[in-house]
């Protein structure tokens, strides 16, 4: 995207549809009360079927967990692992940082900095716009940034912005999002997981894949296996869907604050060959993906969460996760677009009495 298009009229307007607003408000104390755990019951027979089905055909340990917020049922799968959030933790860092606007402690319009100090790893566009003095944007800026495309840098700002890593678990704990982890951020994550130590010049461009490069083959399997079977960031999806569900039923934000960061996930350019490819004409999907870094044939992590909705206004909490999987890419798409294709042909199902 150019420079200053997200803090352009552009960005003005999505946040006044969603009833945002930069006045400073009283705290709003709602964030004080754990929401009660979703709790499973009995999903439809196809649906539980359908995904059973789609799991077979993926190697690998995968979590999938469908609330259906209208019927309140549930379909929980491979919960009993925490696996690779990757980019899916995005979205842990905007809801910290939508909790501290309702709290009057940040501004979306707040001034912020981006300085060649705060360069990360992989992808992060946004360092095309910093120069030696940095770059002076908002929150608000590098909250779309962020969600909308992933940018590894924007979403370390914010990080940083809220307070780091600790203010984001504390977060996850007093609002009861069970078996969800919140990682130390992309540079020791990512380093961590090449099995590199992290140093200010591996933001550099190329010169992280250099580095990982010159490693010794048993150094950086023993790294991946080491992320892979405890990974930092790690989650389940049943956890997940606990989040999504409690976001969207505004136990944890305010009500213009909900709406506000489920537009902006609403308008993410990344993983259109994930949730999206299995959507019907008509469907909104307000989400996040991840990908974690590739080692001998092997993904640490494939996923895409997110609310899903029906032209008739019912609403699924979906998450799909791939753990340690040497399927392919093509494979986690088409995955985690038969999960999608399921809640759809339920829904369809539901519509005709069946």
């Amino acid at each position: 995207m150019k420079a200053g298009l997200l803090t352009s009229a552009g960005a003005l307007l999505l946040l006044q549809a969603c009833g945002g607003s930069d006045e400073r408000k009283a705290p709003d104390r709602r964030a004080d009360k754990a929401p009660a755990v979703v709790v499973e019951t009995r999903a439809p027979a196809a649906i539980a079927s359908d995904v059973d089905a789609a799991i077979r055909r993926i190697e690998g340990p995968v979590g999938v967990s469908i609330y259906s917020f209208s019927d309140g049922w549930r379909i929980d799968r491979g919960c009993g692992r925490r696996l690779p959030q990757q980019s899916v933790s995005k979205l842990w860092v905007a809801i910290a940082l939508m909790e501290q606007v309702d709290r009057a402690r940040i501004g979306l319009y707040d001034p912020v900095t981006v300085t060649p100090a705060d360069r990360t790893l992989f992808h992060q566009p946004i360092v095309a716009l910093v120069g030696e003095q940095g770059y002076r944007t908002t929150a608000l800026d590098l909250l779309l940034r962020a969600m909308t495309q992933s940018d590894n840098t924007a979403n370390d700002r914010l990080l940083s912005l809220v307070g780091g890593p600790s203010v984001v678990n504390d977060m996850l704990v007093r609002h009861g999002v069970r078996d969800v982890g919140f990682g130390p951020g992309e540079r020791l994550l990512q380093s961590g997981t090449a099995g590199l130590f992290w140093n200010p010049s591996l933001s550099q461009p190329g010169a992280f894949q250099q580095a990982r490069s010159r490693l010794p083959a048993a150094t950086r399997l023993a790294a991946y296996r080491r992320y892979v079977a405890a990974p930092p960031d790690g989650a389940t999806a049943c956890g997940i869907v606990d989040g999504l569900a409690a976001l969207r039923e505004g136990r944890i934000l305010s009500k213009a604050s909900t709406q506000t960061l489920l537009s902006i996930m609403g308008a993410s350019v990344t993983g259109h060959a994930r949730l999206r490819a299995g959507l019907a004409p008509g469907w909104l999907l307000s989400h996040k993906t991840g990908t974690g870094q590739q080692y001998g044939g092997r993904t640490a992590g494939f996923n895409d969460v997110g609310i899903l909705t029906s032209p008739e206004g019912d609403a699924y909490a979906v998450a799909v996760m791939i753990g340690d999987s040497g399927s392919g890419e093509r494979a986690g798409q088409h995955f985690i677009r038969d999960v999608a294709r399921a809640v759809v042909a339920q829904q369809v199902r539901r519509g005709s009495g069946f």
